[in-house]
């Protein structure tokens, strides 16, 4: 597969910037893999698009304010955002900025971490001074939300904690959000559920393989940077009976898909379970167990786009992949630029159906 085949230009005025307002205000493109359709509508249209044979599968990771900056002892800067919490006192990150191994990064007087890992890829592993619900309690002092690198907010700090978050967040760990589910509102889950529409949640914490390009070895293997994720064993058992019965089940942006698909089996049947999971889907890949995506529109050469363009390809849908442009995802990508959707983390949303 040609990573070139995955890209598509973007005006850059069509990068969202803003978190929209009302959330379930946003566009929201329908892509129908049975007869090849497009349509649009608004967000809160979903009480009239989804009924009570569809299941929404929401990722209910929280977002923590994962980037930190700091300097040097030398008193040069760095910048670090951490990706993943390895022990009470220690976390795997990324840094921008030159670093060693041994050296100690000072964020403000107290907190300091300590670099003892570095890999060829830039990734640290960093040891705090701090330990525990402590070291929680300075970094949600001095983190900052770490919004992705194309949004430049003017908001404030406390704005934009609220704003990255979706409203259903509860298990912290994330260093991005889950952005399909940025969406929605109180009202419009209630309108939903009372409609008939099921909902479950799971976990996954979102790491840097979502949103990075992917190299070419990445996709000859077809293993991405491990992400963590818990589906607890009843809400796998409420999963397979409404599957059983006919239900569709929808998952709530790539997160949730991933964590269905790594956990399901050959014949479709999921299993509860807590773990890491690399797994990379690809045109070409059957889906064992989604049938439904509410996603937001991605950047070019990332997994996601590969994710969403293989559920819409054989053998998941009528038609063959040979390329993205070609595709029914394509087609709504140039589609969605020429009405001026929203793109990104902030923009607008897309059900495959």
């Amino acid at each position: 597969m040609n990573l070139s085949g995955f890209h598509f230009d973007l005006p850059e005025e069509l990068i969202g910037q803003q978190a929209i307002e009302p959330r379930d205000s946003c566009k929201l493109l329908v892509v129908n893999r049975k007869d090849q359709g497009i349509s649009h509508h608004i967000f809160r249209d979903l009480t009239e698009l989804l009924d009570d044979k569809c299941v929404l599968v929401l990722n209910d990771t929280k977002v923590f304010p994962a980037r930190l900056f700091g300097k040097k002892e030398s008193g040069g800067k760095v910048e670090v955002l951490l990706l993943k919490q390895t022990s009470l006192d220690t976390y795997e990150c990324i840094v921008r900025g030159k670093i060693q191994v041994g050296q100690n990064l000072i964020f403000d007087s107290n907190l300091i971490g300590s670099v003892l890992t570095k890999n060829k890829e830039g990734e640290i592993s960093l040891k705090f001074n701090f330990s525990g619900p402590d070291l929680i309690v300075k970094i949600d002092e001095l983190g900052k939300t770490p919004l992705p690198p194309y949004i430049h907010s003017g908001s404030k700090e406390e704005v934009l904690r609220k704003k990255y978050q979706t409203i259903y967040a509860k298990e912290r760990g994330s260093a991005a959000a889950p952005t399909a589910g940025l969406h929605f509102t109180p009202e419009l889950l209630h309108r939903l559920r009372e409609r008939g529409v099921q909902t479950v949640k799971l976990t996954l914490h979102v790491g840097l393989g979502t949103f990075k390009p992917v190299s070419e070895e990445q996709v000859a293997n077809k293993t991405l940077h491990s992400e963590s994720f818990t589906l607890l064993p009843d809400v796998a058992d409420q999963l397979n009976i409404a599957k059983k019965s006919g239900k569709k089940i929808i998952a709530v942006g790539t997160t949730s898909c991933r964590v269905l698909e790594t956990l399901s089996d050959e014949s479709g049947n999921l299993s509860g379970g807590a773990g890491e999971t690399k797994i990379f889907i690809q045109p070409g890949y059957r889906y064992k167990f989604v049938d439904g995506l509410i996603t937001n529109f991605h950047l070019p050469h990332t997994s996601l786009l590969m994710l969403v363009s293989a559920l819409v390809s054989f053998p998941n849908s009528p038609v063959r992949f040979s390329s993205f442009h070609d595709s029914l995802v394509g087609k709504a990508y140039e589609e969605a630029i020429r009405r001026k959707y929203k793109f990104f983390s902030f923009g607008d949303a897309m059900l495959i159906k």
